[in-house]
């Protein structure tokens, strides 16, 4: 066997257990992490790949705190591009297609070789809880394993039941079975539980697809990665993707099915994600519309299995079959596996802390689509706050939380136990007031040093970043300085049909308009000579180009960050009574007692609380 007692256990070995494991580990905690199968460690249940709009930001802040997401990724990539580039850089997101044997493989690889880790193959069915503190957990051959601090992420394995038209089963994921008994101990121990549904395209065949009917999606011609550390390498080869759409006669045949389907015959009632809907839902509610894309993705280097991208459903096999076979470039489709649907139980995040520890029993986490939450990036990035903060309780030391201000993480979270979420939650650039401050190329400067204090990340991460910032500063400070050329700068003013000058001025004058970026001022022999000299790399020239163009809003998003933290700083005391504020209104006193903010700043985002309430709130404090 093996020893019972350790600093944290981990229940559950997806996107969100990996990281929390790592974690915990990484910073010295003896960490057990345990899951109903080993071989599916790090599994890619639905998409082969990893970022995307606002979640590309996630996967970098998960990376510049130490956590594993992106190396894994860059190690498994096939295919790496930056979305949005025709927008500014708060909007510009990062994404990379992966080879989903390999990503699995990578993820286990790297928690084996992590110090402090052990593993165990099976299922958790209780929790060992005395005097509202968890003491452990109990597996289904009545194991009872000791922890200081427990970790719950069991994504859609709950009481997991799976839809395929009339036929449903129980399991958390095709293939595999359901995780029974620990929502009924949890509701037991006073917690609230809900219903959640998220759903999966059919895989086929790419042999069996005529791709030359298809519009082709290739990589970036020069891509990036994700990790800034120094152990991965951009891709120097990769697969493309490809795109193609549904029709009438399509939509038709589907609609052929809609009476055996679980989402309109009552079979499934819960929440499915609003973003990511299936396609039988999209032909539904947007009826007017003769067709829709279809993203084809490739499962890795050595397999022909391919990803139906945007055909997630849980119409019975026949109809599924016979609706894709009329998707031009799929006309002798063969399929591999058809889609599903799966519901799953979750609870509800207003249950928790922003350290993601329980309100109803200390030194027990909940980390990933437990919460409410779609996606692995969401997902990981919770489970390493998890395990960050679960080492910590386990520590005596205090809770690690990241503001809005400070990382997309700390937007995610704020959302989650400040608003609750009644359907899957899908994180936006959108949901993030500071996202010119929250860039993704900069979630180094960001958080590396953050992670470096709590001892998850080494000198030599931290001196990296440091040397990058004092790069940018002096290019900055370098392009602000030093006077152009003019006759260059007319000629590169010209090319790109700018108003020319009369006479010189700085560099970062010329940059400064929007029709001129940093590859036009590589037509300057002093630029050049600068970059060479010093040996700056494009992500440094980027980021002073950022810097520069966007200097305006990058400095009004700062102010208004400034004000919150005013109000962050003023803490409302842990037990805190909000029912003897007379003044407070009667919604006001039931949000806050449930959800029982810590700070001034927190309680102003709960929905149903009004300026007035907080100016209450503000006295009852001192201020």
């Amino acid at each position: 066997m093996f020893d019972r007692s350790f600093d944290v256990i981990v229940v559950g070995a997806g996107h969100a257990g990996c990281e929390a494991a790592a974690a915990a580990a990484n910073l010295g905690s003896k960490t057990l992490l345990i899951t109903m199968n080993l071989q599916t460690t790090g599994q890619m249940s639905c998409n082969p790949a990893m970022g995307g709009i606002a979640k590309g930001q996630i996967v970098r802040e998960i990376d510049a705190l130490g956590g594993y997401s992106g190396i894994v990724t860059d190690r498994t990539a096939i295919q790496y591009k930056m979305l949005n580039q025709s927008k500014g850089p708060a909007m510009w997101s990062p994404r990379a297609q992966s080879d989903r044997s390999m990503f699995s493989l990578e993820w286990r690889s790297m928690l084996e070789k992590t110090p402090n880790l052990d593993f165990y193959q099976e299922m958790v069915v209780d929790l060992i809880v005395e005097q509202d503190l968890v003491k452990g957990v109990v597996t289904s051959l009545g194991l009872k394993i000791f922890g200081k601090s427990v970790i719950l992420t069991n994504g859609t394995f709950l009481n997991g039941l799976i839809h395929i038209g009339e036929k449903n089963f129980g399991g958390g994921r095709a293939g595999e079975k359901a995780a029974v008994g620990l929502t009924t101990s949890l509701e037991n121990l006073g917690f609230e539980s809900g219903r959640m549904k998220t759903g999966t395209p059919p895989r086929v065949d790419g042999r069996s697809l005529d791709y030359t009917k298809m519009q082709e999606q290739p990589g970036d011609v020069t891509p990036s990665k994700f990790s800034f550390s120094d152990l991965t390498k951009p891709l120097t080869r990769q697969l493309s993707c490809h795109i193609t759409h549904t029709n009438l006669d399509v939509h038709d045949i589907l609609r052929s099915g809609f009476d055996r389907s679980p989402m309109f015959n009552g079979a499934i009632q819960s929440t499915g994600p609003r973003y990511c809907p299936s396609i039988e839902d999209k032909i539904n509610r947007f009826s007017d519309k003769s067709q829709h894309q279809i993203f084809v993705e490739p499962e890795g280097w050595n397999t022909v299995e391919v990803y139906v991208n945007g055909f997630s459903t849980s119409l019975p096999d026949d109809i599924q079959y016979k609706a894709l076979k009329s998707v031009v470039g799929f006309e002798n489709v063969k399929f591999f596996r058809p889609g599903y649907a799966i519901e799953y139980d979750y609870f509800p995040p207003t249950q928790l802390f922003h350290s993601l520890e329980t309100k109803n029993v200390q030194n027990l986490f909940f980390a990933g689509q437990i919460n409410g939450t779609t996606g692995y990036e969401e997902a990981a990035a919770q489970g390493l706050m998890a395990g960050i903060n679960a080492h910590l309780k386990a520590s005596d030391k205090s809770p690690f939380v990241l503001g809005r201000e400070e990382a997309y993480i700390g937007v995610l979270i704020d959302d989650l136990i400040l608003k609750g979420t009644e359907e899957p939650y899908r994180m936006f650039t959108s949901r993030a007031e500071y996202r010119t401050l929250l860039r993704q190329d900069n979630a180094d400067e960001r958080l590396t040093p953050k992670a470096h204090s709590i001892g998850l990340l080494g000198d030599d991460r931290l001196k990296k970043v440091e040397q990058k910032q004092q790069q940018r500063a002096d290019l900055v400070r370098f392009l602000r300085k030093t006077s152009y050329e003019l006759n260059t700068a007319n000629t590169v003013l010209l090319n790109n049909k700018s108003d020319t000058v009369t006479q010189t001025d700085k560099f970062a004058k010329l940059l400064s308009r929007p029709s001129i970026t940093r590859k036009d001022l590589h037509q300057f022999k002093s630029i050049n000579s600068y970059l060479n000299d010093f040996e700056i790399d494009d992500t440094v020239f980027e980021q002073a180009e950022i810097e520069i163009k966007y200097a305006g809003y990058i400095e009004k998003e700062k102010r208004n960050a400034d004000k919150l933290k005013r109000l962050e700083n003023i803490v409302i005391p842990r037990g805190f009574n909000f029912d003897v504020l007379a003044s407070l209104s009667h919604e006001a006193k039931e949000k806050l007692n449930k959800i029982r903010p810590d700070t001034i700043a927190q309680a102003s985002r709960i929905s149903g609380i009004n300026p007035s309430d907080i100016s209450v709130l503000l006295v009852s404090m001192g201020r």
